[in-house]
């Protein structure tokens, strides 16, 4: 059999493959392999015959279930060739290794965003359409983010599933844990870009800076009122503000907003 042209060819040999492929009766998936269509039948049957013998959960496939016990044995077979980061799964070294080559393949078609995961891209979409997919059962808040949805229904449950291994404190979100814990280290990694004061907790350096603007606004108030016949005392200023950091009482914020602690503000004389 002989072909016109490269296009009938490349369609002759489409076809031929296609001949070869086994489909799926409930969905249009196709596979190269018999046992891989039953495999995947399996998904649709809703059959897990795969259990875990150190926990009770449950699989359709065995390699769902090799990939499970690696969260038991701690095992990570896939690291990095730019860093010494390991990963127990190769999808999330795929994903890491884009933050090295700054590739960002997934697109918006709504605005000239681009993401490096296609999560992303999904929660980002959601800012143009509005959706909020997540609602709450207990009361009427909604969600754009599943994550923030979880650690809102432990406000209902109580549940604090992440304790400090340096004291009995416990938390509802890992973040908070992560906060708590430079409280241990003395870690403080947010610093003045003015001068030099470091600060553990974002909201307290954002605090801080204002410190800086309203130093700004009294000198510029003095320079007007120089050479007056008034006293500087005549003029009302604004107090000084010393930063104080303190634990966060976490559970008293919104779940869906990015938590900035509570300041306490401490007047001095005033000049």
């Amino acid at each position: 059999m002989s072909f016109s042209n490269n296009h009938d060819n490349s369609s002759h040999l489409m076809a031929q493959t296609m001949e070869k492929l086994y489909q799926c009766s409930q969905c249009d998936k196709f596979f190269t392999h018999k046992y891989s269509l039953n495999t995947h039948l399996v998904t649709h049957r809703g059959e897990k015959p795969y259990q875990c013998t150190l926990c009770d959960k449950v699989f359709s496939q065995r390699s769902n279930l090799k990939t499970h016990l690696r969260t038991h044995t701690g095992e990570k077979p896939y690291q990095c060739s730019q860093c010494d980061k390991v990963f127990s799964l190769r999808s999330n070294l795929q994903s890491h290794s884009r933050r090295h080559t700054r590739e960002k393949p997934y697109h918006c078609g709504q605005c000239d965003k681009a993401f490096s995961h296609n999560s992303v891209l999904v929660n980002h979409l959601r800012t143009h359409t509005g959706e909020t997919p997540y609602q709450c059962s207990q009361c009427d808040k909604v969600f754009l983010h599943n994550v923030n949805f979880k650690a809102h229904l432990r406000t209902h449950t109580g549940k604090k599933p992440y304790q400090c291994s340096l004291c009995d404190k416990v938390f509802s979100q890992n973040v908070h844990l992560k906060v708590h814990l430079r409280l241990h280290t003395g870690e403080k990694p947010y610093q003045c870009s003015i001068c030099d004061k470091v600060f553990s907790q974002k909201g307290n350096l954002k605090s801080h800076m204002m410190t800086h603007k309203e130093e700004t606004v009294y000198q510029s108030n003095q320079n007007n009122y120089k050479g007056s016949n008034k006293r500087d005392t005549d003029y009302i200023c604004e107090p000084k503000v010393e930063i104080k950091e303190e634990q966060m009482d976490f559970e008293k914020y919104d779940t869906d907003n990015l938590f900035e602690p509570k300041i306490e503000v401490k007047e001095e004389n005033m000049l």
